[in-house]
Order: C-alpha cells, then sequence, then structure tokens
C-alpha cells in the first residue's frame, strides 16, 4: 500500500467536517453516472449490497480528474490549507497555489473512528495501469494516524461488544464480504477489521484483544496464505498472544487462493465464508508452526533432506513449543513438529533441553555484572545454513534423529 503526502496542523473540527464532505461528496459520484464502471466491478465481486442497503461504510467513487474533490469543497467554503492537512489534496509542486485530489479514479473506502471518518483507503479502479498502487491511504493528519485505526472496527463496535468475534483480514473488501455474509439480527458472527496500509500494530492489537467478541470467543485471523499473508499472521500472533491466551486464537483455513473477498463471488459464497471462518479454523500456533517451517523450505526446498537439517530446523520451531498454554497444547505442537521435520520425539526433547539450558544461560550472563552476555556468534542455535553449505559434525540429537523425511 501507498501512503499519500504528510498533512500541517489545522483546526480538527474543521478537518472532520471537511473528511466528512468529502465522504459525501464520494458517495454521490459512485451512485451518479461517473460511478457505473465501479459499481460494476462491486457488482461483480458480491459488493453491491453493501451501496443498496443501509449500513455504516458509506463508500464511494473518486472521479478521474485532478481538481474535482478540490473545486467542489473550496466552493464549499473550505481553504486550501484545510484540505491539504486533511490530506484530501496537495499542491502542485510547479505551482503551489493549486491543488490536486490526492484521490483519483479509486473506490473509497471511509476509514472512521469513534467519532466519525477520519481518512481513507482508496482501491484503483479496474483497468489501472500496473504502475498505480492498488491501495492509497491518507497520509498522517490530526485526525488520521494509520497505526491507531482500523477498518470496520468504529462502524462494528456495536457487534463486537455483543460477542460478535473478531476476525483479521487483508484488506477492506474482504472486510465488507465478511459483513454482508452475517445478517444484522443474528445472534453472533464474526466481525473482520483490517488494518489501513500498516502491518498490525500493538496499537490495533490491543483495541482488538479488548472487545467483548475476542474476550469470549477468541479472535481469528483470515489472512491469505502467501508470503504476505504469512508474515502477517505470524506477526498478529505475536501481539495477540501477549493479550490473549493461545485457546483464544484461531486461523481460518482458506481454500487455495482464496481470501473472503473471492469467497463470496462463489455459489453459495456466503455460506462458505460463514462456514469457513466458523467451522475451518485450527489454533492459530499450529498454523504458525507451518508457516515458519514453510518459509524455510521456500528459501532452501532441500532442508529437510539430511538428518541435520531436519535437526536445525526443529531448532528453529521448538521455542514455539514455548509459547503453549498449558502441558497438552505444548504436546500437540511437539508432536507437529516431529511429523513435519521427521525428527524423533527423543530428539526433540532433547532440543528443547538445550533450548532451556541455553536460555538460562543466556540470562545469567545478561544478569551478571561481571560481564556481558555471550554474543550472538555463540549462540546455542546457529542461523540455518545456506543451501549447499556441509552440515558440521552431528550432535547427539542429530544421531539419534530419524532418517525419514515426512513433509505435510
Amino acid at each position: 500500500m501507498t501512503t499519500a503526502g504528510p498533512a500541517s496542523a489545522a483546526d480538527p473540527v474543521r478537518l472532520r467536517v471537511a473528511v466528512r464532505a468529502a465522504v459525501d461528496f464520494y458517495r454521490r459520484q459512485l451512485t451518479g453516472p461517473a460511478g457505473g464502471p465501479a459499481r460494476t466491478y462491486l457488482r461483480q465481486r458480491g459488493l453491491q449490497p453493501v451501496v443498496d442497503r443501509a449500513g455504516p461504510w458509506q463508500i464511494g467513487y473518486a472521479p478521474p480528474g485532478w481538481q474535482n474533490l478540490a473545486r467542489h469543497l473550496q466552493a464549499s467554503g473550505y481553504t486550501a490549507e484545510e484540505l491539504v492537512a486533511a490530506g484530501l489534496c496537495r499542491r502542485q509542486h510547479a505551482d503551489p497555489g493549486r491543488l490536486l485530489d490526492v484521490f483519483r479514479d479509486r473506490l473509497m473506502f471511509p476509514v472512521r473512528d469513534q467519532h466519525g471518518p477520519v481518512g481513507f483507503t482508496g482501491r484503483a479502479a479496474p483497468g489501472a495501469g500496473p504502475d498505480t498502487p492498488k491501495y492509497l491511504n491518507t497520509a498522517q493528519t490530526p485526525l488520521y494516524d494509520k497505526s491507531q485505526l482500523l477498518f470496520g472496527l468504529a462502524e462494528q463496535q456495536d457487534r463486537l461488544q455483543a460477542g460478535w468475534q473478531p476476525a483479521l483480514v487483508e484488506g477492506p473488501t474482504d472486510v465488507l464480504a465478511v459483513w454482508l455474509s452475517y445478517s444484522r439480527d443474528g445472534d453472533r458472527g464474526i466481525a473482520a477489521v483490517a488494518a489501513c496500509g500498516t502491518a498490525l500494530t500493538p496499537a490495533q492489537a490491543e483495541q482488538v484483544s479488548a472487545v467483548l467478541g475476542a474476550q469470549q470467543h477468541g479472535v481469528v485471523t483470515a489472512y491469505d496464505n502467501d508470503p504476505a499473508g504469512r508474515a502477517a499472521t505470524d506477526r498478529a500472533w505475536s501481539l495477540l498472544h501477549a493479550r490473549l491466551p493461545s485457546r483464544l486464537l484461531h486461523h481460518a483455513v482458506l481454500p487455495a487462493g482464496a481470501d473472503p473477498a473471492t469467497l463470496l463471488t462463489r455459489p453459495d459464497g456466503r455460506v462458505d465464508l460463514r462456514d469457513t471462518l466458523q467451522a475451518h479454523t485450527q489454533p492459530l500456533l499450529e498454523t504458525v508452526v507451518n508457516h515458519r517451517l514453510d518459509t524455510l523450505l521456500d528459501r532452501n526446498p532441500r532442508l529437510l533432506d539430511d538428518v541435520g537439517g531436519r535437526v536445525e530446523t526443529a531448532r528453529h520451531l521448538v521455542t514455539l513449543m514455548f509459547d503453549a498454554d498449558d502441558k497438552a497444547e505444548a504436546i500437540r505442537i511437539g508432536a507437529l513438529i516431529t511429523q513435519r521435520t521427521g525428527i524423533s520425539v527423543q530428539a526433540l526433547v532433547e532440543i528443547a533441553v538445550d533450548y532451556v539450558e541455553a536460555s538460562w544461560s543466556e540470562a545469567a550472563g545478561t544478569l551478571n555484572s561481571a560481564g556481558p552476555a555471550p554474543p550472538a556468534s555463540q549462540s546455542a542455535f546457529p542461523p540455518l545454513r545456506p543451501r549447499g553449505m556441509v552440515a558440521s559434525q552431528p550432535s547427539p540429537a542429530t544421531a539419534r534423529a530419524t532418517h525419514p523425511t515426512r513433509r505435510r
């Protein structure tokens, strides 16, 4: 995602009113003649009901052209300084007295805090060139701080505080797809939210974890199963597990190549999406184990071809056993590691013991006033060797590792 340029300080009240006026302008553009192609795209993606139904989203369309919004809002009495400070317009470099629209030919998704819209995520319209960023986000302004905001959180606060379970997804169309999959009068369902142009932040994780739905039923991650999605899932784990027990953290197993927005377009898409988010889930910790191993195998597909590589891989995964909430979960994670790496249970136990001893030794070295902790080069767990590097003399754990390689 790309973020528009910086904004200067101005009266926050006036900026809020300006952003609301922009929401209204973009909304009229979407429902008017200029919004025809954008409406076609929404209809093809199964999202047209978001436009037709009364609801909190108020998505719109920024038409092509450099000054549509600027001229409209200046004619309504807003100053150039206010429009720049609100992140709606920017000054032309060659002629600073001329205002240009930040968003052009984009579907516009207003981003809200508890008081109303404060900025936008704009998705490039169908047919945009390959050099056009898919998403463009409002710059940092006195109102808009992307590290503090989640698309869909303010709009669904009533549901979340009534016990609906939050789900973390990648983008605004995924949020809307999930929203459309549940009736508003249902007893309980899933309410999806998404970060806007940033990886999940501690502040966002805190907001998600604090809602009643998360406290009662946990959080579901539903990111894509690609390298970016794996990284997002792993980051969500590290931030959410600091706030919620692992038994409350789940991952939706999406079909290959699918995300919530694409699931919606399938026959019976709403039913399939609900079923995926609620019935096809697994513990998030198990997902992280698989993701980390898959990432290592992407770097070196032959990593598990020899005993040394399997043991070395297990060393990089064994720390996740200690993230488990209880003994039973730790055993399940250990079993997953042995299954996917092909090492024996005995070898994994020895690796785990080595990890604990190394952690204690490192902590003692840090606390010892006589000297610093051992340097990273002396760590008990060196980085994985690059492809083709000859393995060192096998350790006792390596010698006892099983030979067959078993992959998922």
